[in-house]
């Protein structure tokens, strides 16, 4: 699995705590993990590991990121763009194997297939303040 689908994955898990309770997140970890056939054992491990990752940090990174927009706070952000944020500020800060402009490049690029038609400036603006 290359690491824009790895990423997509985390996305897409790391979207839901959103909607649901945060009780109730194993489980849904875990069936989304178990009809994912794209992945092997370990790659779902790694993506478990991951989104666990960036759920810990989560009121951290919504800290910095209300730190650092002006008028978009993250209660006002839309929640696909906000979940795009949460993951690119993760690996910007803490994922030391991932370069600041490919954490960048790569949530503009979450944010062009998932998001509005204002989603991929809107992040890659927040994200450029963020890397500063």
């Amino acid at each position: 699995m290359v690491r824009r689908e790895f990423r997509e994955h985390v996305f897409k898990m790391l979207f839901q705590i959103e909607f649901i309770d945060m009780e109730d997140m194993p489980e849904h970890i875990s069936l989304y993990l178990d009809y994912l056939e794209s992945a092997g054992k370990a790659e779902k491990e790694q993506i478990k590991n991951k989104l666990q990752a960036v759920i810990g940090k989560v009121t951290e990174i919504d800290g910095i990121l209300n730190k650092k927009t002006t008028g978009w706070k993250t209660t006002r952000m839309n929640k696909v763009d906000l979940t795009i944020l949460r993951l690119a500020t993760y690996e910007m800060k803490w994922d030391e194997d991932i370069p600041t402009g490919v954490a960048i490049n790569e949530a503009v690029e979450l944010a062009k297939r998932f998001s509005g038609d204002e989603g991929p400036s809107f992040v890659n603006g927040v994200l450029a303040k963020l890397a500063d």
